[in-house]
């Protein structure tokens, strides 16, 4: 398991491209057949990914977290991108289809994933935050989630969101998690941006098509700087920066947040005209 170490706002400023790249993208998920995990001290997220090729794969638990298996004090989130599949946990099998979500609750001891087809095979993205209580593992279905339609065609960011991982749906000890997806012609996510000084997030981009690009923007609002990012690639987004982002075409990212609380409008807007 990679640790990442986050900048605070003062360093942020003076970081190289690479630098930035180094600390706040994650471009090493989706290899097949391997669980590639990424710890960040930011709110001790963990983010990665599974994609069962030649056959099934177990989540292990890696040395660095001091315990017998990986839910053991930790939630996990997880959400297919790739194709139909099953993900096992604790003997208990729930198939997940492209888009379709999970919650595993602490405690849970073993969970495997598993893919229908090898030649469409699925690809897990994974988001595990510490937790504190226990909450039952349930699935989420793309077309039964809470969902709600933003933004507009005049400013390029008519999109819709779906909440998954939520109080009002299934609930969690912190993690909060969803998906939103562009309409065709529009390209801004999140704008305008905001930020929430209570609980860090992490964007999963995916269905960026093949030589395109989303230029994720971050940072203070008055030091903005910009990630280019691509397809299946994922951004450690800290509590003081802001997050949006535009692409060369529409595209669809995960959202997943840990923190303080799980209020889904705390945050703190940002006006357009104090972007520098």
């Amino acid at each position: 398991m990679e640790t990442r170490y986050t900048a605070d706002p003062e360093r942020f400023p003076r970081m190289t491209t690479d630098e930035l790249r180094k600390t706040f993208l994650v471009d090493s998920l989706f290899g097949p057949d391997a669980v590639p995990l990424v710890y960040s001290d930011i709110d001790r997220a963990i983010v990665g990914s599974a994609v069962p090729v030649k056959g099934p794969l177990t989540m292990a638990c890696p040395p660095e977290l001091r315990s017998a298996f990986f839910a053991e004090r930790r939630e996990l989130g997880i959400f297919n991108v790739g194709g139909a599949g099953r993900v096992t946990v604790d003997g208990r099998a729930f198939s997940l289809n492209n888009r379709d979500g999970l919650y595993v609750g602490r405690g849970s001891r073993d969970v495997v994933f598993a893919s229908d087809r090898p030649s469409e095979p699925a690809a897990y993205y994974l988001l595990s935050y510490p937790a504190h209580r226990e909450y039952p593992t349930a699935a989420v279905r793309m077309d039964e989630a809470w969902s709600a339609t933003l933004g507009s065609d005049d400013e390029c960011n008519r999109r819709t969101l779906r909440r998954y991982i939520h109080p009002d749906g299934v609930p969690s000890c912190q993690l909060v998690m969803g998906f939103t997806e562009m309409a065709g012609g529009s390209v801004w996510n999140t704008m305008p941006p905001h930020t929430h000084g209570r609980r860090m997030e992490v964007y999963l981009y995916f269905d960026v098509p093949e030589g395109q690009a989303v230029f994720h923007l971050m940072g203070p609002p008055a030091e903005t700087r910009h990630l280019v990012v691509r397809n299946r690639q994922a951004v450690l987004s800290p509590s003081w920066s802001l997050h949006s982002g535009v692409g060369t075409r529409p595209y669809a990212f995960v959202w997943g947040m840990g923190g303080e609380n799980q209020a889904f409008d705390d945050m703190d807007a940002v006006a357009v005209n104090r972007l520098l």
